[in-house]
């Protein structure tokens, strides 16, 4: 590939970038937006969290294998509820799953 291909391709993707992130941004600072919307932008980042959780959780190469490396995810997420559902706080589920997984990590078995 030439320097010249590279350049218009780094060139489109930067002006793509552009118009799908930071003009959103400029064209609506000023603006209330209605209820109904704000209300259904804010289940985006709990469901690509879950996204994230699921595909670590069900992965089939994960299944596929031994029964304890499997069970490890569903077991460290046990706790990772019990504290969302009485915090409501990323931090802290996060905290959470990463003490739970690496305890878990460290049993002999």
């Amino acid at each position: 590939m030439s320097w010249g291909t590279f350049l218009a391709i780094l060139g489109i993707c930067m002006a793509t970038i552009l118009a799908s992130r930071v003009l959103p941004v400029l064209l609506l600072k000023e603006r209330e937006l209605p209820k109904r919307l704000s209300e259904a932008l804010g289940y985006i980042p709990p469901a690509a969290f879950a996204a994230l959780v699921a595909n670590d959780l069900l992965s089939p190469q994960l299944l596929a294998g031994e029964l304890w490396p499997a069970l490890i995810g569903w077991i460290a997420a046990a706790p990772v509820v019990v504290i969302a559902l009485r915090t409501r706080s990323l931090l802290w589920c996060t905290l959470t799953g990463v003490v739970a997984y690496a305890l878990l990590l460290l049993l002999p078995l």
